[in-house]
Protein backbone atom coordinates (compact mmCIF):
# COMPACT_ATOMS: atom_id res chain seq x y z
CA UNK A 1 0.00 0.00 0.00
CA UNK A 2 2.93 2.22 0.76
CA UNK A 3 0.60 4.58 2.39
CA UNK A 4 -1.70 5.11 -0.32
CA UNK A 5 -5.39 6.75 0.41
CA UNK A 6 -7.53 3.34 0.44
CA UNK A 7 -11.06 5.11 0.89
CA UNK A 8 -12.83 7.05 -1.31
CA UNK A 9 -12.77 10.23 1.00
CA UNK A 10 -16.32 11.57 -0.72
CA UNK A 11 -19.74 10.48 -0.38
CA UNK A 12 -21.27 7.91 -3.44
CA UNK A 13 -23.73 9.89 -5.54
CA UNK A 14 -25.65 6.83 -4.59
CA UNK A 15 -25.54 7.08 -0.72
CA UNK A 16 -26.41 3.69 1.35
CA UNK A 17 -25.56 4.80 4.81
CA UNK A 18 -26.46 3.12 8.57
CA UNK A 19 -26.54 3.14 12.05
CA UNK A 20 -25.37 0.36 13.91
CA UNK A 21 -26.06 0.31 18.07
CA UNK A 22 -24.39 -1.74 20.40
CA UNK A 23 -27.67 -2.74 22.54
CA UNK A 24 -25.55 -2.50 25.93
CA UNK A 25 -28.42 0.13 26.89
CA UNK A 26 -30.57 2.67 26.20
CA UNK A 27 -29.88 5.36 24.04
CA UNK A 28 -28.02 8.77 24.82
CA UNK A 29 -27.26 12.30 23.43
CA UNK A 30 -24.02 10.41 21.71
CA UNK A 31 -25.33 8.00 20.36
CA UNK A 32 -28.25 10.16 19.07
CA UNK A 33 -25.62 12.35 17.43
CA UNK A 34 -24.16 9.68 15.14
CA UNK A 35 -27.81 8.72 14.21
CA UNK A 36 -28.40 12.30 13.45
CA UNK A 37 -25.18 12.89 11.63
CA UNK A 38 -25.89 9.63 9.24
CA UNK A 39 -29.42 9.72 8.74
CA UNK A 40 -29.02 13.16 7.56
CA UNK A 41 -25.73 12.23 5.38
CA UNK A 42 -27.68 9.37 3.66
CA UNK A 43 -30.84 11.12 3.18
CA UNK A 44 -29.84 14.83 1.70
CA UNK A 45 -27.99 12.60 -0.97
CA UNK A 46 -31.27 10.60 -1.66
CA UNK A 47 -30.10 7.74 -0.50
CA UNK A 48 -30.82 4.67 2.01
CA UNK A 49 -30.46 4.55 5.50
CA UNK A 50 -30.00 0.93 7.07
CA UNK A 51 -30.19 0.20 10.63
CA UNK A 52 -27.92 -2.77 12.54
CA UNK A 53 -27.85 -3.86 15.55
CA UNK A 54 -24.51 -5.30 17.15
CA UNK A 55 -25.35 -7.71 19.39
CA UNK A 56 -22.40 -10.21 18.69
CA UNK A 57 -21.00 -9.50 22.37
CA UNK A 58 -23.18 -11.60 24.32
CA UNK A 59 -21.64 -10.54 27.71
CA UNK A 60 -22.32 -6.62 26.89
CA UNK A 61 -25.66 -7.02 25.94
CA UNK A 62 -28.42 -5.56 27.61
CA UNK A 63 -31.55 -7.49 28.15
CA UNK A 64 -34.78 -5.49 25.92
CA UNK A 65 -32.11 -2.78 25.18
CA UNK A 66 -32.82 -3.57 21.07
CA UNK A 67 -36.38 -3.25 21.61
CA UNK A 68 -35.63 0.43 23.62
CA UNK A 69 -33.84 1.63 20.96
CA UNK A 70 -35.76 0.77 17.93
CA UNK A 71 -38.78 2.57 19.87
CA UNK A 72 -36.76 5.89 20.72
CA UNK A 73 -35.48 5.97 16.96
CA UNK A 74 -38.95 5.46 16.16
CA UNK A 75 -40.48 7.80 18.37
CA UNK A 76 -38.31 10.30 16.91
CA UNK A 77 -39.35 9.58 13.44
CA UNK A 78 -36.33 7.99 12.22
CA UNK A 79 -37.05 6.04 8.80
CA UNK A 80 -34.74 3.13 8.25
CA UNK A 81 -34.88 1.51 4.89
CA UNK A 82 -35.75 -2.54 4.90
CA UNK A 83 -35.10 -4.78 7.90
CA UNK A 84 -33.19 -4.52 11.03
CA UNK A 85 -29.97 -6.63 10.42
CA UNK A 86 -28.87 -8.44 13.62
CA UNK A 87 -25.26 -9.39 13.76
CA UNK A 88 -26.39 -12.30 16.77
CA UNK A 89 -27.96 -14.05 13.63
CA UNK A 90 -25.35 -13.76 11.35
CA UNK A 91 -22.30 -16.17 12.72
CA UNK A 92 -22.48 -18.16 9.57
CA UNK A 93 -21.36 -15.74 7.90
CA UNK A 94 -18.32 -14.85 10.07
CA UNK A 95 -17.58 -18.36 9.95
CA UNK A 96 -17.46 -18.06 6.11
CA UNK A 97 -15.27 -14.98 6.48
CA UNK A 98 -12.66 -16.26 9.06
CA UNK A 99 -12.66 -19.80 6.78
CA UNK A 100 -11.69 -17.42 4.08
CA UNK A 101 -8.90 -15.47 5.51
CA UNK A 102 -7.51 -18.69 6.81
CA UNK A 103 -7.80 -20.38 3.45
CA UNK A 104 -5.65 -17.15 2.10
CA UNK A 105 -3.16 -17.71 5.48
CA UNK A 106 -4.20 -13.95 6.50
CA UNK A 107 -4.93 -15.40 10.38
CA UNK A 108 -3.42 -17.88 12.50
CA UNK A 109 -3.55 -19.16 15.43
CA UNK A 110 -2.77 -17.38 19.08
CA UNK A 111 -2.42 -19.53 22.81
CA UNK A 112 -1.19 -16.43 24.36
CA UNK A 113 -3.12 -15.23 27.40
CA UNK A 114 -3.46 -11.72 28.41
CA UNK A 115 -1.30 -11.49 31.05
CA UNK A 116 1.16 -12.63 28.61
CA UNK A 117 0.89 -10.34 26.35
CA UNK A 118 1.07 -7.38 28.75
CA UNK A 119 4.19 -9.16 29.58
CA UNK A 120 6.12 -9.09 26.42
CA UNK A 121 4.37 -5.92 24.26
CA UNK A 122 6.51 -3.53 23.52
CA UNK A 123 4.08 -0.82 24.17
CA UNK A 124 0.61 0.49 24.53
CA UNK A 125 -1.77 0.69 21.11
CA UNK A 126 -3.93 2.72 19.94
CA UNK A 127 -6.97 1.36 21.62
CA UNK A 128 -5.28 0.89 25.12
CA UNK A 129 -4.37 -2.36 25.00
CA UNK A 130 -1.19 -3.45 24.81
CA UNK A 131 0.55 -3.90 21.19
CA UNK A 132 0.88 -7.80 20.23
CA UNK A 133 4.24 -9.02 20.21
CA UNK A 134 3.84 -11.94 17.63
CA UNK A 135 4.70 -14.63 19.92
CA UNK A 136 2.62 -17.03 17.80
CA UNK A 137 3.44 -15.68 14.33
CA UNK A 138 5.47 -18.88 13.13
CA UNK A 139 3.82 -21.60 15.27
CA UNK A 140 1.82 -22.38 18.89
CA UNK A 141 4.42 -23.26 21.05
CA UNK A 142 4.94 -26.37 21.99
CA UNK A 143 2.10 -28.20 23.91
CA UNK A 144 -0.11 -25.13 24.08
CA UNK A 145 -3.24 -24.75 22.41
CA UNK A 146 -5.46 -22.04 20.32
CA UNK A 147 -7.30 -19.50 22.35
CA UNK A 148 -7.99 -17.07 19.69
CA UNK A 149 -7.24 -16.61 15.82
CA UNK A 150 -5.79 -13.35 14.96
CA UNK A 151 -5.21 -11.58 11.51
CA UNK A 152 -1.81 -10.46 10.76
CA UNK A 153 -1.06 -6.74 10.45
CA UNK A 154 -0.01 -5.22 7.08
CA UNK A 155 3.69 -4.46 6.26
CA UNK A 156 2.79 -0.88 5.18
CA UNK A 157 0.66 1.76 6.78
CA UNK A 158 -2.79 2.27 5.90
CA UNK A 159 -4.28 5.75 4.66
CA UNK A 160 -7.53 7.08 4.12
CA UNK A 161 -9.30 9.93 3.68
CA UNK A 162 -12.02 11.29 6.28
CA UNK A 163 -14.38 13.10 4.86
CA UNK A 164 -14.23 15.30 8.56
CA UNK A 165 -11.25 14.74 10.07
CA UNK A 166 -9.40 14.88 7.01
CA UNK A 167 -6.37 12.45 5.97
CA UNK A 168 -5.52 9.92 8.59
CA UNK A 169 -2.60 7.19 8.30
CA UNK A 170 -1.76 4.34 10.88
CA UNK A 171 0.87 1.28 10.83
CA UNK A 172 -1.38 -0.61 12.11
CA UNK A 173 1.66 -3.53 13.02
CA UNK A 174 3.04 -0.83 15.31
CA UNK A 175 -0.40 0.61 16.50
CA UNK A 176 -2.17 -2.49 17.55
CA UNK A 177 -0.23 -5.77 16.04
CA UNK A 178 -1.66 -8.73 14.55
CA UNK A 179 -5.35 -8.30 15.62
CA UNK A 180 -8.14 -10.93 16.68
CA UNK A 181 -10.92 -11.85 14.52
CA UNK A 182 -11.94 -14.68 17.14
CA UNK A 183 -11.57 -14.54 20.91
CA UNK A 184 -11.10 -17.23 22.94
CA UNK A 185 -14.81 -17.27 24.40
CA UNK A 186 -15.25 -18.07 21.12
CA UNK A 187 -17.10 -15.12 19.89
CA UNK A 188 -16.30 -13.02 16.92
CA UNK A 189 -14.74 -9.89 17.59
CA UNK A 190 -16.49 -6.71 16.56
CA UNK A 191 -13.57 -6.19 13.86
CA UNK A 192 -14.54 -9.25 11.65
CA UNK A 193 -18.59 -8.43 11.95
CA UNK A 194 -18.43 -4.91 11.08
CA UNK A 195 -16.44 -5.42 7.95
CA UNK A 196 -18.65 -8.93 7.06
CA UNK A 197 -21.90 -6.63 7.44
CA UNK A 198 -21.42 -3.69 5.70
CA UNK A 199 -20.18 -5.40 2.68
CA UNK A 200 -23.41 -7.44 2.81
CA UNK A 201 -25.91 -4.45 3.39
CA UNK A 202 -24.25 -2.65 0.14
CA UNK A 203 -22.72 0.11 2.89
CA UNK A 204 -21.02 2.63 0.77
CA UNK A 205 -21.05 5.21 3.50
CA UNK A 206 -19.91 5.26 7.12
CA UNK A 207 -20.93 7.86 9.62
CA UNK A 208 -20.36 7.12 12.82
CA UNK A 209 -18.13 8.47 15.99
CA UNK A 210 -14.73 8.92 16.34
CA UNK A 211 -14.00 6.33 18.62
CA UNK A 212 -13.82 4.42 15.77
CA UNK A 213 -11.79 6.37 13.89
CA UNK A 214 -8.30 4.22 15.09
CA UNK A 215 -10.30 1.08 14.03
CA UNK A 216 -10.48 2.28 10.55
CA UNK A 217 -7.46 1.09 8.96
CA UNK A 218 -8.07 -2.78 10.32
CA UNK A 219 -11.48 -2.99 8.82
CA UNK A 220 -9.90 -1.35 5.29
CA UNK A 221 -7.21 -4.07 5.49
CA UNK A 222 -9.54 -6.74 6.20
CA UNK A 223 -12.15 -5.23 3.91
CA UNK A 224 -9.04 -5.49 1.34
CA UNK A 225 -7.70 -9.13 2.46
CA UNK A 226 -11.85 -10.23 2.18
CA UNK A 227 -11.95 -8.17 -1.72
CA UNK A 228 -14.45 -6.21 -0.45
CA UNK A 229 -15.48 -2.81 -1.28
CA UNK A 230 -13.99 -0.30 0.69
CA UNK A 231 -16.31 2.55 1.51
CA UNK A 232 -16.18 5.94 2.16
CA UNK A 233 -15.76 7.16 5.93
CA UNK A 234 -16.73 10.16 7.92
CA UNK A 235 -15.84 10.45 11.89
CA UNK A 236 -18.34 12.64 14.02
CA UNK A 237 -16.88 14.22 17.11
CA UNK A 238 -17.74 12.52 20.27
CA UNK A 239 -19.92 14.36 23.01
CA UNK A 240 -18.39 14.46 26.45
CA UNK A 241 -19.28 15.60 29.68
CA UNK A 242 -17.46 18.10 31.96
CA UNK A 243 -14.44 16.03 33.20
CA UNK A 244 -13.95 14.91 29.34
CA UNK A 245 -15.27 11.70 28.87
CA UNK A 246 -17.01 10.14 26.16
CA UNK A 247 -20.93 9.72 26.87
CA UNK A 248 -21.27 6.15 27.72
CA UNK A 249 -22.82 3.80 29.79
CA UNK A 250 -19.94 3.69 32.01
CA UNK A 251 -19.99 7.27 32.75
CA UNK A 252 -23.91 7.46 33.32
CA UNK A 253 -25.02 9.21 30.30
CA UNK A 254 -28.84 9.74 30.73
CA UNK A 255 -31.26 8.18 28.01
CA UNK A 256 -32.89 10.37 25.49
CA UNK A 257 -36.85 10.95 26.22
CA UNK A 258 -37.92 10.70 22.20
CA UNK A 259 -40.76 12.17 23.74
CA UNK A 260 -38.87 15.67 23.30
CA UNK A 261 -38.85 15.27 20.15
CA UNK A 262 -37.55 18.47 17.62
CA UNK A 263 -35.73 20.09 20.56
CA UNK A 264 -33.74 16.99 21.45
CA UNK A 265 -32.49 16.24 17.38
CA UNK A 266 -31.67 20.40 17.09
CA UNK A 267 -29.66 20.07 20.00
CA UNK A 268 -27.62 16.80 18.08
CA UNK A 269 -27.70 18.96 14.63
CA UNK A 270 -26.58 21.96 16.74
CA UNK A 271 -23.48 19.51 18.56
CA UNK A 272 -22.37 18.81 14.60
CA UNK A 273 -21.62 22.84 13.81
CA UNK A 274 -24.97 23.36 12.12
CA UNK A 275 -27.41 26.35 13.44
CA UNK A 276 -30.88 25.38 14.20
CA UNK A 277 -33.57 28.39 13.73
CA UNK A 278 -35.51 28.35 16.67
CA UNK A 279 -39.20 27.63 14.94
CA UNK A 280 -37.87 24.92 13.55
CA UNK A 281 -36.36 23.75 16.88
CA UNK A 282 -40.07 23.86 18.08
CA UNK A 283 -41.20 22.43 14.75
CA UNK A 284 -43.61 19.08 14.47
CA UNK A 285 -41.02 15.78 13.43
CA UNK A 286 -42.21 15.99 9.94
CA UNK A 287 -40.92 19.41 9.33
CA UNK A 288 -37.75 19.79 11.52
CA UNK A 289 -36.41 16.34 9.01
CA UNK A 290 -37.31 18.16 6.57
CA UNK A 291 -35.30 21.52 6.83
CA UNK A 292 -32.64 19.25 8.32
CA UNK A 293 -32.45 17.30 4.88
CA UNK A 294 -32.67 20.14 3.16
CA UNK A 295 -29.76 21.98 5.46
CA UNK A 296 -27.66 19.39 6.18
CA UNK A 297 -23.79 20.11 5.21
CA UNK A 298 -21.08 17.37 6.60
CA UNK A 299 -18.76 20.15 5.94
CA UNK A 300 -19.89 22.28 8.65
CA UNK A 301 -19.44 19.38 11.27
CA UNK A 302 -16.22 20.14 13.42
CA UNK A 303 -12.86 18.23 12.54
CA UNK A 304 -11.98 16.81 16.01
CA UNK A 305 -12.35 13.90 17.95
CA UNK A 306 -14.57 15.29 20.54
CA UNK A 307 -16.20 18.52 22.23
CA UNK A 308 -17.31 18.64 25.48
CA UNK A 309 -21.55 19.04 25.42
CA UNK A 310 -21.50 22.66 26.45
CA UNK A 311 -25.22 23.39 26.20
CA UNK A 312 -27.98 21.99 28.45
CA UNK A 313 -29.98 19.35 26.63
CA UNK A 314 -33.85 19.88 26.36
CA UNK A 315 -35.54 18.33 29.80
Amino acid sequence: MNGSVESPGRRPAACRGRFAPSPTGRLHFGSLVAAVGSYLDARASGGNWLLRIEDIDRQRTAPGAADAILRTLAGLAFEWDGEVLYQSRRLDAYRAALSQLRDNGDIYPCACSRREIAAHAPAVGVDGAPVYPGTCRSGLPHGRDARSWRMLAPADEVAFEDRVQGTQRQDVATAVGDFVLLRADGQFAYQLAVVVDDAAQGVNSIVRGADLLDSTPRQIWLAQRLRLTVPAYAHLPLASNAAGEKLSKQTRARAIDASIGSPLLAAALEFLGHAVPADVRQAPLPEFWCWAIANWSITRVPARRSATLGQRLPP
